[in-house]
């Protein structure tokens, strides 16, 4: 498929994908807010292209989203630092949620990965007045450029007794480009195809592109761990992402929303199922 048919059909499939999701479910209970595409742009327009400003960037967002200062906290993890925030649930089992900060040094980092992190803050603040049974961590990982060092170092400091109430990882990585997939290439078979029935309950276009090099739910893979990274890319990708040109303006309207609807939909999915379902 050549690049200018490429951005063509991934439009076009944006489009079937945002009109065909409806998330809101018929009752909304008190506390529960769902995101609207306005706030995802106003969010995504406020990206910091300087990486040395986005660890605090990233904390304003939750903060914004609602989250206390005693909630967030900046875990110093050999070279790097993450930004954690949890929302304890009705057991001990867990679900990480999660998204690198970081950036290189060309270009905005919007595409890659503001957009995760602002999808990442949301998901926080449709779900932290939520009933749930299992235990949610929001991460932000620093240093993904830098060889996945906030996931690999969050991930190897888990004691081995402790990877059971592991249910799943969910990595947020570059949106914005087209419809919302999996990267079949970084993600357990289990959770890709949840994905692919939740997609096709909703009328949802899904794909499962692979995406070349590692991401954050690598090193969560390589500890037994179920793991699923979400994207947002089109065949245009190569010319955008780690270059000058990921910028703002390269963002398609409603993509970032996709990715939110589409991983918030397969979290609450996980958070109902039994904890080794997809493994």
């Amino acid at each position: 498929m050549n690049q200018a048919l490429a951005i063509f059909v991934s439009v076009l499939l944006l489009g079937v994908f945002v009109g065909a999701f409806s998330l809101t479910p018929t009752i909304q209970t008190a506390g529960e807010v769902y995101s609207t595409e306005e706030q995802f742009k106003a969010d995504v327009d406020a990206v910091p292209c300087n990486n040395e400003a986005r660890l605090e960037a990233v904390r304003a967002l939750f903060e914004k989203m609602g989250a206390a200062g005693s909630e967030i906290a900046i875990e110093k993890m050999k070279d790097t630092e993450n930004l954690v925030v949890r929302k304890q649930g009705a057991s001990g089992e867990k679900i990480v949620i999660g998204a690198h900060y970081d950036k290189v040094s060309e270009g905005c980092g919007a595409i890659d990965n503001w957009t995760g992190i602002v999808i990442l803050a949301h998901l926080y603040r449709t779900m932290k007045q939520m009933r749930l049974d299992k235990t949610l961590i929001f991460v932000a990982f620093g240093k993904e450029e830098k060889g996945l060092l906030g996931s690999r170092a969050m991930a190897s400091a888990i004691p081995k007794a402790e990877l059971p109430q592991y249910c799943a990882m969910i990595n947020l990585d570059s949106f914005g480009l087209g419809a919302a997939q999996v990267a079949a290439n970084l993600s357990s078979r289990k959770l890709e195809e949840t994905a692919a029935r939740l997609a096709k309950e909703k009328l949802m276009t899904f794909g499962n592109s692979p995406i070349p090099g590692d991401s954050d739910s690598s090193p969560f893979l390589a500890r037994k761990i179920p793991a699923l990274t979400l994207h947002g890319l089109a065949g245009n990708w190569p010319s955008i992402i780690h270059s000058g040109n990921d910028q703002t303006s390269r963002i398609l309207p409603g993509g970032v929303s996709v990715g939110y609807r589409l991983a918030l939909a397969l979290t609450l999915n996980v958070d109902k199922s039994p904890c080794d379902a997809f493994r």
